[in-house]
């Protein structure tokens, strides 16, 4: 039985690993869902482009007509660490968390109309993900090379429906698996750990939960539509075999979001697009949970009040424009911010969970085929930001920095009918 499970695990944690991995853009979130968002600055609350966009807003799936859309993206960040000044000098060093550079990232959309009012489908895409691979062994952890690897794939079954002519609202199921990893950590294993033997090095494991997605679009004036879109808290089964690692015995729970947008066609060509999100990393103890506890003795690694990695809520402003530059040809670009979730008193464990970037471009297009079909493509770039802050003396003092950039590049391909 233990073999047919990790043998399971194992095959899941490889499709996950070209669902998510290392998404990490907004916390561990995507900037956008949707290959057409993702070159539009990831906006996608009130405005119908594609139907794995219903990740994002489900109502909007009422406006885009029956399609298929099918794409990748190739994620790549670049993750680094550097430690200095420690009570001891073999802690410091400069750390390359890069063994593996480039992720995959499928997504997938079907959107059917059961009648004017109404349609189903489903949207499947890497909601997020963090992976750090080090090369070499971070002393202040452990003896084997360093690193995490977290995944997260959603299923979505939709609904949307017609209020009127103007108004559509949505629902979406999310259906959630992930995959963890964590090698390294030997340090922080036994008396460190409330469930010593549950911390590093027990390969991928595999959680399981589901949680929903409603949304509302409304076209106020002409021109104009507004959406508005919440996302509950999905709570996932524990990672029992890192119960030693994560707060409250292996929970790892999805934050729940929620988001307001306007889009708006400023001429017949011209469309401008803007959507305010906000992630609540802060009820997920596993993820906001501070190291104050941990550093005065006061808690352990895996207890109920264990620490996490410090992460705050996140804001997030995106705003993206679409222009018709041929009758076949609609070019995009957007910009995303994020404001920052790692405080710089959580420098050491973010060493794992880098999520430093705050500002993104991104440059998009769809070019219409002559039989209706649809190719899209996206770029996006995160540019560097590092977070450098004080290592508490108790875990051998100094100063540790982190810093991340990223690119990626996907396509896609629609089918409409």
């Amino acid at each position: 039985m233990q073999l047919k499970k990790k043998l399971l695990g194992a095959g899941i944690a490889v499709a996950l690993g070209a669902a998510g991995t290392a998404s990490a853009t907004t916390g561990y979130a995507p900037h956008g869902i949707g290959m057409k968002a993702k070159g539009m600055g990831g906006v996608g609350i009130a405005i119908a482009q594609d139907a794995v966009a219903a990740g994002m807003n489900p109502a909007n799936m009422a406006w885009v007509g029956n399609r298929v859309d099918l794409g990748v993206d190739i994620f790549r960040p670049i993750r680094d660490a550097s430690r200095t000044g420690s009570l001891n000098p073999a802690l410091d060093g400069n750390f390359d968390a890069n063994g593996t550079k480039l992720f995959p990232i499928p997504e997938f959309g079907l959107n059917l109309a059961i009648d004017s009012a109404m349609t189903v489908g489903v949207s499947v895409f890497g909601n997020g993900g963090m992976n750090t691979d080090y090369k070499t062994a971070i002393p202040a952890f452990g003896t084997s090379k360093a690193g995490v690897d977290l995944a997260q794939m959603f299923v979505v079954p939709n609904f949307s429906y017609k209020l009127n002519q103007d108004n559509a609202v949505g629902v979406g199921l999310n259906l959630v698996v992930q995959a963890f990893e964590a090698s390294g950590l030997q340090n922080f294993d036994g008396a460190p750990s409330a469930t010593p033997g549950k911390v590093t090095n027990n390969g991928h494991d595999i959680s399981y939960g589901a949680g929903l997605r409603v949304g509302w679009t409304g076209k106020v004036a002409p021109g104009v539509t507004v959406g508005a879109t919440y996302q509950t808290r999905t709570y996932m089964t524990e990672f029992d075999d890192y119960k030693g690692l994560f707060a409250e015995q292996g929970d790892f729970d999805i934050p729940s979001n929620y988001g307001i947008g306007v889009a708006v066609e400023a001429t017949p060509d011209l469309t401008i697009a803007a959507d305010f999100m906000r992630i609540n990393y802060g009820e997920v103890d596993s993820i906001s949970n501070t190291i104050a506890c941990f550093v005065a003795g006061t808690c352990q690694l895996g207890a109920n009040n264990g620490p996490g990695f410090g992460w705050k809520d996140q804001n997030i402003v995106k705003v993206g424009v679409a222009y018709k530059a041929q009758p076949n040809l609609l070019l995009r670009a957007g910009y995303v911010h994020g404001s920052a979730v790692i405080p710089s008193s959580e420098v050491l464990f973010n060493f794992l969970a880098p999520a430093t970037v705050q500002n993104h471009l991104t440059l998009g297009g769809t070019y219409t085929l002559g039989n209706g079909d649809e190719v899209t493509f996206a770029y996006m770039h995160a540019f560097e930001e590092s977070i450098k802050g004080s290592i508490a003396a108790a875990l051998g003092g100094g100063t540790g920095e982190i810093k991340m950039h990223q690119d990626s590049l996907g396509v896609a391909y629609s089918w409409k009918f």
